[in-house]
């Protein structure tokens, strides 16, 4: 470490004053910190080690109320942050956190894949098992994922998307042991974190890059294998405030079939930007009895709200279904 402070950030300064005071007093400072603030302390004192005397001086005397410690080095490390994490939130908490701290000072796992060619890598791991290669793919760049997933055979597609849907945190040594059959296939490792990986949402990121066909295929595959799932997918793949997505064509088509109850209660808690799109796609006098009509509706529960936004979501994805309006995919996705 350098001998003074110039080119040390606030994060290493504090890191540096914390390893300075002593493990007792830094578990009465850690307690007014938050969770983050102390995982990100932890890994910068992993990173530290020795505090030099010089830079010990200069980090006190930025605190203003407190004095010069003795000279000598103050050690950082495993040992100290161990002690300094236990006596602030128990040892198990603390094991735990340095666990994830650690791992997560060596990298995000399967990072070094997000470089490669969706193509190539899903040729490499179309013969793994599918819960594999959904901890590989749940890990990677949305845009990569929907690359790699898009050139899976179709049946494949189906099961890989159904296991990241109900995948959730995955413990380092699976992590680990996944990583280092990448490095022999492809001769390359990063460590292990904990992490959460998969879910509906990390696959409804996913479809969101994915042409249309290739949705289709994956979520037929979950209706028949989790329909509940494919459900939970469907209504995570489109919400109200996507409607600004939309084209006016497709808006006035929409509106067509919406309840104007539904409107109403749906627009008292939308955006700015979702009211003036709706208002440009009606006549306006019918914009200008919708805007009396929010203006006269009191109060409404938000529970109400969100239903009535979910069943014009409904609409909307009844008229995608027939055909009737397109909603933009990733992709090969074009509309003429």
């Amino acid at each position: 470490m350098a001998e003074d402070t110039i080119e040390l950030n606030g994060l290493q300064k504090s890191a540096a004053l914390i390893i300075t005071l002593g493990t007792e007093a830094s578990s009465h400072i850690l307690k007014y910190c938050s969770d983050d603030e102390i995982e990100q302390l932890t890994l910068e004192i992993l990173r530290m080690g020795t505090v030099p005397a010089k830079i010990k001086e200069t980090v006190v005397q930025e605190c203003y109320q407190m004095s010069f410690v003795s000279e000598g080095v103050a050690s950082g490390g495993a040992e100290y942050a161990r002690d300094m994490l236990a006596r602030t939130m128990g040892n198990q908490k603390a094991q735990e956190l340095l666990e994830r701290v650690k791992m997560r000072s060596q990298g995000v796992p399967f990072d070094f894949l997000n470089d490669a060619d969706p193509a190539q890598l899903a040729n490499s791991i179309k013969n793994e098992h599918p819960q594999t290669i959904s901890l590989i793919i749940s890990h990677l760049k949305a845009s990569v994922a929907a690359g790699v997933i898009a050139n899976l055979d179709e049946t494949l597609q189906g099961e890989v998307a159904s296991r990241i849907a109900v995948m959730d945190r995955v413990s380092p040594g699976v992590i680990k042991e996944v990583e280092a059959g990448m490095k022999t296939k492809l001769s390359s490792l990063l460590t292990q974190d904990y992490t959460t990986s998969g879910g509906v949402q990390s696959l409804v990121t996913i479809l969101h890059q994915v042409d249309r066909s290739t949705e289709k295929v994956i979520m037929d595959a979950l209706d028949e294998a989790q329909p509940q799932v494919a459900e939970e997918v469907r209504q995570k793949m489109f919400v109200f405030e996507n409607v600004v997505t939309l084209d006016d064509r497709s808006i006035q088509r929409i509106l067509r079939d919406v309840d104007t109850k539904d409107l109403i209660l749906a627009l008292k808690g939308a955006s700015e930007e979702v009211r003036s799109l709706i208002f440009r796609n009606m006549s306006k006098r019918a914009a200008q009895l919708l805007k009396e009509d929010l203006a006269i509706t009191g109060p409404v529960r938000l529970r109400n709200v969100e239903e009535a936004q979910q069943r014009i979501v409904n609409v909307i994805r009844q008229l995608e279904a027939a055909e009737e309006i397109v909603i933009s995919r990733g992709g090969d996705d074009v509309v003429m």
